[in-house]
C-alpha cells in the first residue's frame, strides 16, 4: 500500500508546493515509484514539474485516471496535473459533488502501483483539502519560520483530528516541517524553539533553508535536486527524504 502524503496548511506561501515537488523528486531518486497529485487550482506543482495544466481535471473526466498521469524528467516520478478551469475547480471544491468517499474513491483509483503519493493542497481548509486528508495516510504540514507561523495552526489541527476520528487508524500526523529557515535571524530561532517545544517529536529534525536555488528551480520545470544538485536546498530535501523514509 502506498504512503499517501497530504501536504497541507491553510496559510499560503509556506512551501507546500515546493515541498511536494522536491520531496517527491528525492523519493523517486531513492527508487520509490512516486506520484504527485496537483489539487491546487494555481497548478504550481504541475508547472514546477515541467507540464502545462490539464484542460479538464483528471478526477472529473470519464477516462481512466491512469490515462491522465504524466511522466516527468525524473525517472520513477509521475504527475496527475492540476486544472485551472473555474468550472472544474468549483465542482471539485463543492462537497455536494465530490465529497468524502467519492473523491477518495477517485483518488485511490489513480494511486495503484505507487510507493509514495504526494497531494499538493490549496491554501485553505475547504472541502477539497478535507477530502484530500480523508484520502491520505499521513499529513505533512510546512510552517514558515516567520512571526505568524503559529497563526491558524490550532484550526488546522482540529480539522486533521476530525478526519482522524472519522477514519480511525488511517490518517496519521506525518510531521511538521520548518521552511525558509535562516539561522542569521533571531526570529528564526524563536519560531524553531516555539514549534519544537509545542509539538515535540512531530517536528522534523531537518529544516529547509532559505536558498535562492529553491526559488529558481520551478521556473525551469525542475526540482532543486536537478537544478542545483550541490545547493543547500538539495541537501536539505535529501535529508528530509531520508527522515521520512525512516519514519515509515
Amino acid at each position: 500500500m502506498a504512503r499517501v502524503f497530504c501536504i497541507a496548511n491553510q496559510k499560503g506561501g509556506v512551501g507546500k508546493t515546493t515541498t511536494a515537488i522536491n520531496l517527491a523528486w528525492a523519493m523517486a531518486k531513492s527508487s520509490n515509484k512516486t506520484l504527485v497529485i496537483d489539487l491546487d487550482p494555481q497548478c504550481n506543482a504541475t508547472s514546477g514539474l515541467g507540464h502545462e495544466p490539464a484542460q479538464r481535471h483528471p478526477l472529473l473526466i470519464d477516462s481512466p485516471i491512469r490515462d491522465s498521469i504524466l511522466e516527468t524528467a525524473q525517472p520513477n516520478l509521475y504527475l496527475m496535473p492540476g486544472c485551472r478551469s473555474f468550472q472544474d475547480v468549483d465542482r471539485l471544491a463543492k462537497g455536494d459533488v465530490m465529497q468524502g468517499a467519492l473523491l477518495k474513491q477517485h483518488l485511490e483509483a489513480g494511486m495503484g502501483g505507487y510507493d509514495a503519493v504526494f497531494i499538493d493542497c490549496p491554501p485553505s481548509l475547504g472541502e477539497l483539502t478535507q477530502a484530500a486528508l480523508a484520502s491520505s495516510t499521513e499529513v505533512l504540514m510546512p510552517i514558515q519560520c516567520e512571526y505568524f507561523a503559529m497563526e491558524g495552526l490550532t484550526q488546522m489541527i482540529h480539522v486533521i483530528r476530525d478526519v482522524m476520528q472519522k477514519q480511525p487508524g488511517r490518517l496519521t500526523f506525518g510531521g511538521i516541517l520548518l521552511t525558509m529557515h535562516d539561522p542569521r535571524f533571531e526570529l528564526t530561532h524563536e519560531v524553531d524553539n516555539e514549534v519544537r517545544d509545542f509539538f515535540g517529536d512531530i517536528v522534523f529534525d531537518t529544516v529547509i533553508p532559505r536558498d535562492i536555488a529553491i526559488s529558481e528551480a520551478p521556473s525551469h520545470g525542475q526540482s532543486v535536486l536537478a537544478y542545483a544538485p550541490r545547493s543547500r536546498g538539495t541537501r536539505a530535501y535529501i535529508e528530509l527524504c531520508m527522515e521520512v523514509l525512516e519514519r515509515d
